[in-house]
């Protein structure tokens, strides 16, 4: 019997060549502080590509200075950084592999001395009172999201990934327990979905490639936006050609989560089966058996590799010899 997981999946014109992705995951390793990125971040990703992932998207990469997470995140709010991301890409291309990158803004849990933006003056716990983004300031977070989708172009990467998760700025005007504005960006579900749409809309002028959003589908606050209403932003995303959901959850505020393997599994099949719409399944998937069961019963299509690909760059290989079947290796390692 063959394995589901180690077949090609295909969004828009980019296939890759097996269903295991890298999640994006922050490294805060830039070495000057300037959102460039270093030695660490080419070895790190061209490494995993080497392993046989078949997608590697590159961490939270901000689109702003004040959308930083903190002043070692990679960015890519300036033309300046395109280089080295470039160099990135042309990396893990050479080894095999297609490359995401996670366009990110921090918003209130931006750990920065500046001023930080929110949609509302909502602090996180223990964290600094951000400033409620005004109407000029939203119009330019829209447009710094079209300009990083354009340098994502210009440094070759396959796939643009809009991080809408995890309590981050997208993240916060989405849900009614970070979002209480009166205009047209909050005050209901439509006002508060307003935001993302606006910054697809404004992506897909420079990017025509595939375009995924992650998504925290369960916010543990009982004020917080259901499942039933991430399963209608999904359906919004389809219809304005967004191509998958990586369904995740949490970040939003502090919440006592105990995880298991696959916990977040189901928020991935109830989207996909009820949105219709392609999704990637993350949330301490660990074993090849429990990956290839996810996809071949059509739960997702796709799964999200995070802290595995931290201990192991080579799971991939693992993965397949325990799964009998054949994964092509680079041809120095071959005599292995």
């Amino acid at each position: 019997m063959s394995s589901k997981l180690f077949t090609p999946f295909t969004l828009k014109e980019v296939t890759f060549k097996n269903r295991i992705v890298m999640s994006p995951m922050c490294q805060y390793s830039t070495p000057q502080q300037d959102g460039i990125a270093g030695d660490w971040h080419k070895i790190h990703y061209a490494t995993r590509a080497v392993g046989g992932v078949g997608l590697i998207i590159i961490e939270a990469t901000a689109v702003s200075p004040e959308g930083r997470i903190s002043y070692k995140d990679l960015g890519i709010w300036s033309d300046e950084h395109v280089a080295g991301l470039k160099e990135i890409a042309d990396l893990v291309h050479q080894n095999g592999s297609k490359i995401g990158i996670q366009l990110a803004h921090a918003g209130r849990k931006a750990e920065l001395e500046e001023t930080i933006l929110a949609p509302s003056a909502i602090p996180f716990p223990d964290k600094k009172t951000p400033k409620a983004a005004d109407a000029q300031e939203i119009q330019k977070i829209i447009s710094e999201f079209r300009d990083a989708a354009r340098r994502t172009r210009e440094a070759g990467f396959d796939v643009i990934e809009i991080h809408a998760a995890h309590g981050y700025l997208l993240n916060e005007f989405l849900s009614p327990v970070t979002n209480h504005r009166e205009d047209e960006y909050g005050g209901s579900s439509d006002g508060r979905y307003r935001l993302l749409s606006e910054i697809i809309e404004a992506i897909k002028t420079e990017w025509s490639g595939p375009l995924l959003v992650r998504l925290s589908a369960e916010e543990y606050d009982p004020q917080g936006n259901s499942l039933e209403q991430y399963i209608d932003y999904a359906r919004r995303m389809k219809e304005q050609g967004v191509d998958l959901v990586d369904c995740s959850s949490g970040g939003l505020v502090p919440a006592s989560i105990h995880p298991y393997p696959g916990y977040q599994v189901n928020l991935a099949e109830q989207i996909r089966r009820q949105a219709d719409i392609a999704t990637g399944a993350v949330g301490l998937i660990t074993s090849p058996a429990h990956a290839e069961e996810i996809v071949s019963n059509d739960r997702a299509d796709l799964v999200f590799l995070g802290r595995e690909l931290l201990r192991n760059p080579y799971w991939a290989y693992e993965a397949a010899n325990e799964l009998r079947t054949t994964l092509d290796r680079p041809a120095p390692y071959e005599r292995a």
